[in-house]
């Protein structure tokens, strides 16, 4: 009976999303199951998205623009590497700003 309670605790399927029991480490770390991880197509390393939605945390992956990289013509200069991330981290931030109004 406990090893049946024990797996029904590790994974459920509800409305077809997986849930898991995954440990938080003294830093507030935790890791993202690798099932999850390719179900939803998170490269390592990256970066993810972190808020609090009804009272639960929602973790989404954060694409990087420079996987683009080549992909639009433009007569423009490039930007470096460091100007793109501070322009979308700047983007969110606003994003974010809106969305919580």
């Amino acid at each position: 009976m406990y090893y049946l309670l024990t797996n029904l605790m590790q994974k459920h399927i509800v409305n077809c999303h997986m849930i898991y029991t995954v440990s938080i480490t003294s830093q507030g770390q935790i890791s993202i199951p690798a099932k999850i991880q390719k179900e939803l197509g998170f490269k390592r390393p990256g970066k993810a998205l972190v808020r609090v939605e009804d009272g639960k945390m929602v973790v989404e992956q954060v694409k990087d623009f420079l996987e683009l990289g080549g992909s639009l013509k433009t007569t423009k200069p490039p930007l470096s590497s460091s100007e793109i991330h501070e322009m979308f981290a700047e983007s969110l931030a606003s994003e974010y700003r809106n969305d919580s109004k």
